[in-house]
């Protein structure tokens, strides 16, 4: 019998009853991918609503019903920690717009359930930053981020706080004023995204659905591809959720060009069409760069995509996530200033000692 194959993964996140008619050796490396790339309790989840659990070899139930008990206790967690925030906030007259993982949960999108939230993001005005993390303070939350030069990078040239978390439940709240770091090549407008804010149950808000699309675009192509597989995924949630409105699409490509985030928006298209099938549009054509780099694009991205076996890792991915790494800090600092980010956090790692509580970015 043939040894299974690593790209089933993407399969399975697009026909979760392929995933049923696997046998145990292909459960094996099913499951170590689904939990490398944090997508276990999403395909759990699926594959309990679509009524598959009893087609599953037996061995494989007791995973699955793990899966769906980390994906309910995910949501109270994000519910809890949104309410804890909005509690803190009450004297706070301005918007807070929640962000990814919390957004999708407390709007009750599809894509929420299941979903790994690790912190939750809120997005206030840039001149209301300092009331917004008083009153955080005030309520228990305490700095993660306690390095001199680390509280200086965030609030001089990054879209958000340094870090906060509460030291009894360990959660985590990130405040940000944009999207993108005020240095960064594309120039977001927070105002906009703020008055198209979509407002939910009490005072808290949402980015509108054009704007969650492009936002979740932008954190992927844009940054640092943590987990590029999971955020393809749920850009591909957002558009098949979403894309059922047809007055979406226009929307979508209106608001990249108002955002200036065409060309996150045409990678977005691009590859969750390709590697899930996702019913998108044909990507922009206005936006797509030279053919060179979209060459060195589609091969990076076919790497870093591409499931592998989590026992015999590709060093042709690892080599595609850090060159996408470095894409990511190119794209967010100008070359002088990054020079010197990056030799200062290496000049700390030699010789000084980090404070055990900093999370690394």
């Amino acid at each position: 019998m043939p040894p299974p194959d690593p790209l089933f993964l993407l399969r399975a996140l697009k026909d979760p009853a392929a995933a049923a008619r696997l046998d145990l050796a292909g459960w094996d490396l099913l499951l170590r991918q689904l939990r490398r790339t944090r997508l276990h309790p999403r395909l759990s989840v699926q594959l309990r609503e679509a009524g598959l659990v009893d087609a599953l070899p037996e061995q494989v139930r007791p995973h699955v019903a793990a899966g769906c008990v980390v994906a309910a206790s995910q949501e109270r967690t994000v519910r809890w920690e949104v309410d804890r925030i909005a509690r803190a906030l009450e004297g706070f007259d301005g918007d807070v717009v929640l962000l990814k993982g919390a957004a999708y949960v407390v709007a009750g999108l599809p894509l929420a359930r299941g979903r790994f939230t690790s912190d939750v993001d809120i997005l206030v005005e840039k001149g209301r930053l300092g009331e917004v993390e008083r009153a955080l303070l005030a309520h228990g939350w305490e700095p993660v981020k306690i390095d001199d030069y680390d509280q200086m990078y965030y609030r001089r040239w990054m879209h958000e706080l340094p870090p906060m978390r509460h030291p009894e439940r360990e959660a985590v709240v990130d405040v940000h004023h944009t999207i993108l770091p005020e240095t960064a090549r594309l120039k977001p407008d927070a105002a906009e995204l703020l008055r198209g804010a979509v407002p939910l149950a009490g005072r808290l808000k949402v980015l509108c659905p054009a704007d969650l699309f492009l936002h979740s675009a932008t954190h992927l192509f844009c940054e640092e591809m943590a987990n590029p597989l999971r955020d393809l995924v749920d850009l591909a949630d957002l558009a098949a959720h979403y894309g059922r409105t047809p007055s979406f699409w226009g929307d979508l490509e209106e608001r990249a060009r108002r955002l200036d985030l065409t060309r996150p928006l045409f990678y977005a298209f691009r590859y969750t069409r390709r590697f899930l099938d996702a019913p998108v549009p044909d990507a922009p054509g206005g936006a797509a760069p030279g053919p060179k780099t979209l060459a060195w694009m589609d091969r990076l991205a076919g790497e870093a995509f591409s499931p592998e076996d989590p026992c015999r890792p590709r060093a042709s991915a690892a080599r595609a996530r850090f060159l996408l790494y470095m894409r990511a800090h190119a794209l967010r600092m100008p070359p002088l200033l990054l020079a010197r980010h990056l030799l200062t956090k290496s000049f700390k790692r030699l010789f000084h000692r980090e404070p055990a509580r900093e999370a690394e970015r």
